[in-house]
């Protein structure tokens, strides 16, 4: 008889890593369910917060961050990827793996250099510019699979990024009522989701700040995650019937999409899928850092009509509400940029991306 398969999962370090693979190893055991799923993870970032608590277990390696700029660190790099892969093929032979899946992430390269010539590896990048680490798994990986269709990987599928169940199945109208009364919002008025991430965005939470009179006196209703520590710096006028609503953190993001009309929000690869595939019209803006890699891995569905895209310096309270104001209330507007969003969302990407793996595993 056929051993079951064994997976192991490349992803630690962010969120913006960890959850597609944490959706990509719910898919392989729903659709394999004997097959093992080992992840790999570090001491730093979520791994061991969000890594265990799905049920997988973590095999901790010693975390390889690739300088961006020449450092001291950029010298200490070969002997800490040594060491980083020694312990990564301890893993993999003791696991008996058939296939290491990538995404990218402190963890990723060495997983890449373990399984290179031993273990067949597939490559998964969700955003629109791939990091280093993907560019060198994907020069000998047997799969190479993105987000968006145009990253420079050689030989990539175009396959979406993995998202949970709890969000691809989302039946925003059956939910809409119950995610209403949850957050204690109108039942019928149009309702703008406002969130930065898990920290919240100080120029998203700014901008509300100043529109929100001019919005909730149109009849529109705002949900605003505004992050834990990263509170408005002036209070927000409250208006009567709960047409706002701020929160610190949203533990029910399911909930806060049905309850939503349109989003504004940043553009990060994982922030881009879901509300995409939700099928919710948004205002994208880019966090102004790094390579400019936000504006892109929102250009896709901006370009096929569900969603604008505001530079970080031009949003205020004005531009906000010149932005949204609009198109809430307009129901025939939002009805054809819910749709655009949902036609350029990404579900099914979870089971395309464990059956590439399948493929690669020869299984």
């Amino acid at each position: 008889m056929t051993a079951p398969l064994s997976v192991v999962i490349a992803g630690g370090g962010s969120g913006g890593h960890i959850l597609p693979a944490l959706a990509f190893a719910d898919a392989v055991r729903r659709l394999r369910p004997d097959t093992t799923v080992t992840a790999l993870g570090t001491e730093r970032g979520l791994d061991r917060t969000l890594i265990p608590a799905r049920g997988y277990p973590l095999e901790l390696i010693p975390p390889v961050p690739l300088p961006r700029k020449p450092t001291v660190d950029l010298l200490k790099l070969p002997t800490k990827v040594r060491d980083s892969v020694r312990r990564t093929r301890e893993v993999l032979d003791r696991v008996g793996a058939d296939v290491v899946v990538g995404f990218g992430g402190y963890v990723a390269l060495p997983a890449y250099l373990a399984a290179r010539g031993r273990v067949p590896i597939v490559v998964h990048e969700a955003n629109a510019r791939a990091g280093l680490a993907n560019k060198v798994g994907a020069k000998f990986a047997a799969r190479v699979a993105t987000a968006v269709p145009e990253t420079g990987l050689p030989g990539a599928v175009h396959v979406g990024i993995p998202l949970r169940t709890q969000i691809t199945g989302l039946d925003r109208a059956a939910l809409r009522a119950e995610a209403r009364e949850h957050f204690g919002l109108p039942a019928d008025a149009p309702v703008l989701l406002v969130f930065g991430g898990s920290q919240g965005a100080r120029t998203l939470n700014n901008a509300t700040t100043q529109a929100v009179e001019e919005l909730t006196a149109a009849g529109v209703a705002v949900l605003h995650a505004y992050g834990p520590n990263n509170a408005p710096a002036t209070p927000v006028p409250v208006p009567a019937g709960g047409r706002y609503v701020g929160l610190p953190y949203l533990e029910r993001m399911d909930l806060a999409y049905a309850a939503a009309d349109a989003v504004l929000c940043r553009s990060g690869a994982m922030t881009v899928a879901e509300v995409c595939t939700v099928g919710l019209p948004a205002v994208y803006v880019p966090l102004p850092h790094g390579n400019g890699e936000q504006a892109l891995n929102a250009e896709p569905v901006v370009r096929a009509g569900g969603g604008t895209l505001v530079p970080d310096a031009e949003l205020d309270g004005a531009r906000l509400s010149a932005e949204l104001l609009g198109l809430l209330t307009d129901p025939a507007r939002l009805a054809a940029m819910s749709e655009a969003a949902r036609r350029s969302g990404h579900a099914g990407a979870d089971e395309a991306l464990a059956n590439l793996a399948f493929e690669a595993a020869g299984r």
